[in-house]
């Protein structure tokens, strides 16, 4: 009997997350201590976010971020033309039957969460959140005079 697929994505298996956080691992310390080449990635350092593989372990998505901030469309660029080098460098350090294609993408999750904290802060925002839930330390039952 066939299964049922449900519609949307199934999250991550154990496996699928332990080889991600090694891949984490194994480029974080290939962009800590290579010297590129390549122009756009020179005197450049990069944070690893995230490594997330496909369930069939053929594709990562590796989220990275510029350290200080900055125009991630180059660094992109520059990181796809050292692809082949970053796989045999990757698969000299993990063992593993099929070496992952890397897919870099931009980690937007710091600028977003930035702009969340703005919107928190917003006058009109704060007035909205302190008349709904009043001053943290008092709570309606505080406040009644049991004297």
């Amino acid at each position: 009997m066939a299964r049922k697929r449900t519609h949307g994505a199934k999250p991550a298996g154990q496996r699928q997350l332990r080889i991600g956080e090694e891949l984490r691992h194994v480029l974080a310390y290939i962009f800590e201590r290579e010297t590129f080449r390549d122009p756009a990635l020179a005197n450049v350092r990069l944070t690893v976010t995230e490594v997330r593989p496909s369930p069939d372990l053929r594709h990562a998505r590796v989220y990275i971020v510029p350290l200080g901030g900055g125009d991630t469309a180059p660094i992109l660029e520059g990181l796809q033309r050292v692809k082949p080098f970053l796989r045999r460098e990757v698969a000299s350090r993990v063992t593993m039957r099929f070496i992952p294609d890397l897919i870099f993408a931009a980690d937007t999750t710091f600028d977003e969460s930035e702009r969340i904290a703005r919107l928190l802060h917003k006058p009109e925002v704060a007035r909205d959140l302190g008349d709904d839930y009043g001053p943290p330390d008092q709570s309606p039952e505080s406040t009644s005079d049991e004297s």
